[in-house]
């Protein structure tokens, strides 16, 4: 019973640390172009000049 009582605060603050930094990465603006990260990796960037 005493290790419940140590793991259940243990994981309420690993998933309040999680959900904090989901909010800051929301705020810093990670999340807001996803189409163009998706469609990034198709263009051919080499540069081929002779």
């Amino acid at each position: 019973m005493t290790s419940i009582a140590v793991l259940i605060p243990i994981a309420l603050g690993m998933g309040l640390i999680g959900l904090c930094a989901f909010f800051w990465a929301l705020r810093r603006g990670q999340f807001v172009d996803l189409d163009g990260a998706a469609a990034r990796i198709l263009i051919d960037e080499t540069d081929d000049v002779p």
